[in-house]
C-alpha cells in the first residue's frame, strides 16, 4: 500500500514517497545546467516540486503521466508548499495501485448513482423519464458517469466528481422551484430543469480522459463537451416514438446555453427560466467547489489568506483563520432572576409568592403628550379658586371665613 500521502506530509521531514507525474518541465539554471520542474499528485492532492541536481541522470527515464518513487524533503517557501526532490525513480504499472493515486469524491459512487437513479424514476414528465432511462441504459454511459470527473482543474476534479456535481445541482434545483412556487412563480417545469441538470454536463462522458491524469480526448479537443452532449441526446431522442420536437428544441438549448454567456463558450444565452436557474445553479454550485477546494489547500501554510486563484480570479480568505482567537461572546441573558422586581412585582415561579407580593405602586411618570390636556384639566378642578378682595368681603359677611 501506498505510504504516505501528500496529504499526510509534514515539513522539513526527509520522506520516501511514490506519486503521479501530473506535468514535467525541464528547465534550465543561469550555468546552463537542467533542473525539473515537477507536479506530483495522490488521490490526497497534488504539490508542486523541483529537482535540482542529478537531473540529467533520470530526466529521459519518465513522462508525464507516469508512476515515479521519490525520495526528498517537503519545505515551506513564499508561503507556499514545494518539494525538493533528491532521489527520483520511475515505477512500473504493476508496482502500483491505481485507486491510490487518483483523487475520488468522498462519496460512493454506487451510493450516488442509486440516488440519480430515483431522481429519474420520480420524474412525472414519462417522456423526459423515458430519455433518462434510455441513455442510463447502456453499461458503458453509467461506467463513465459513475468515474467522471466534472472539469479537469477548475470543480470537481475527481473521479466520480461529474456525478456528485449532478446531484448537488439537483438539489439547488429542487429547493429553487420550490422557492418559486411559493412566490407565485408557479409555472416552473421541475422535471425540464433536472432533465437539464443531469445531461448538461454528458457530453464531459467523452470529453474529457482520466485513464491517470485529467485531461482532454481528441473529440473533446476537437469539439467540446456541448457538441458530443447535443450528438447523444439526439441520437436517444430519436429512438423515442413521440418524442415532442419542441421539447427536444428546448433540452437542446438548456445543453448549449449552460455556460451563460457568450465569451464562456455558449453559443446561445438562456431564455427561458429552466434554462436561466440551470445556468445560475450550475456555476453556483462549481464555484463552491472550487473555493472549498482552494481554501483546504495548503494547510500548512498559516496566512489568512490563500495565494491567487485563477478560476475566481481573486484571494480568499480563510475565515477560521481570521476569527483565530477572538473570544465568542454569549448574549447576555433578558429574563429577570427570581427575587427581582419588574414593575415592583416579585419576579418568581412560585405562585403563592406572585399572590402575596404587594401590588405594583402606581407609576410616578410624566404623562404622555396625549394625556396631559386631560391631567391638566383634572388638577384644575380640583384647585382652588385665587381669592380676590371682593371675595374675602363676600365670604365675611356670609360667614364663611375660616
Amino acid at each position: 500500500m501506498k505510504s504516505p500521502y501528500i496529504g499526510s506530509l509534514a515539513p522539513n521531514e526527509v520522506v520516501t514517497a511514490q506519486f503521479l507525474v501530473l506535468s514535467k518541465e525541464v528547465r534550465h539554471k543561469r550555468t546552463g545546467e537542467p533542473y525539473l520542474t515537477l507536479h506530483l499528485g495522490d488521490r490526497t492532492g497534488d504539490m508542486e516540486a523541483k529537482m535540482w541536481d542529478n537531473v540529467t541522470e533520470v530526466m529521459d527515464t519518465f513522462e508525464r503521466d507516469d508512476f515515479v518513487k521519490v525520495k526528498g524533503i517537503l519545505q515551506l517557501y513564499q508561503n507556499r508548499t514545494q518539494f525538493t526532490v533528491h532521489k527520483l525513480r520511475r515505477l512500473e504499472e504493476h508496482e502500483v495501485d491505481f485507486a491510490d493515486y487518483f483523487p475520488c469524491s468522498e462519496r460512493d459512487p454506487e451510493e450516488m448513482f442509486g440516488e440519480l437513479r430515483a431522481i429519474i424514476a420520480g420524474m412525472a414528465d414519462w417522456r423526459l423519464r423515458a430519455l433518462l432511462e434510455g441513455i442510463f441504459s447502456d453499461p458503458r454511459v453509467v461506467s463513465l458517469y459513475k468515474a467522471a470527473p466534472a472539469a479537469k482543474t477548475i470543480h470537481h476534479a475527481c473521479r466520480g466528481g461529474l456525478l456528485e456535481h449532478v446531484l448537488s445541482l439537483c438539489a439547488l434545483c429542487r429547493a429553487a422551484v420550490s422557492h418559486y412556487a411559493a412566490s407565485n412563480y408557479k409555472d416552473i417545469d421541475l422535471d425540464l430543469l433536472l432533465a437539464g441538470a443531469i445531461l448538461h454536463d454528458i457530453g464531459k462522458l467523452e470529453e474529457l480522459s482520466y485513464g491517470r491524469s485529467f485531461g482532454y480526448s481528441p473529440d473533446g479537443q476537437l469539439l467540446g463537451h456541448i457538441v458530443i452532449g447535443l450528438r447523444m441526446v439526439g441520437s436517444k431522442v430519436e429512438q423515442i416514438d413521440g418524442f415532442p420536437l419542441k421539447l427536444r428544441t428546448l433540452l437542446e438549448h438548456m445543453i448549449i446555453s449552460h455556460h451563460g454567456e457568450l465569451e464562456f463558450g455558449s453559443p446561445k444565452v438562456p431564455i427561458f427560466p429552466e434554462a436561466l436557474l440551470l445556468h445560475h445553479l450550475d456555476n453556483l454550485d462549481s464555484k463552491m467547489d472550487t473555493m472549498r477546494h482552494a481554501l483546504n489547500r495548503e494547510p500548512l501554510v498559516d496566512s489568512e489568506f490563500t495565494g491567487w486563484v485563477a478560476p475566481l480570479e481573486r484571494v480568499l480568505l480563510r475565515k477560521q483563520r481570521y476569527l483565530r482567537g477572538e473570544a465568542l461572546v454569549p448574549k447576555p441573558e433578558t429574563r429577570a432572576v427570581e427575587g427581582e422586581t419588574e414593575n415592583g412585582a416579585l419576579v418568581t415561579d412560585d405562585p403563592r409568592k406572585a399572590a402575596s407580593s404587594p401590588a405594583p405602586a402606581q407609576s410616578t411618570a410624566h404623562p404622555t403628550p396625549e394625556a396631559r390636556p386631560a391631567a391638566i384639566e383634572k388638577r384644575a378642578e380640583n384647585r382652588p379658586a385665587p381669592t380676590t378682595l371682593f371675595g374675602e368681603k363676600l365670604q365675611a359677611v356670609l360667614g364663611l371665613e375660616k
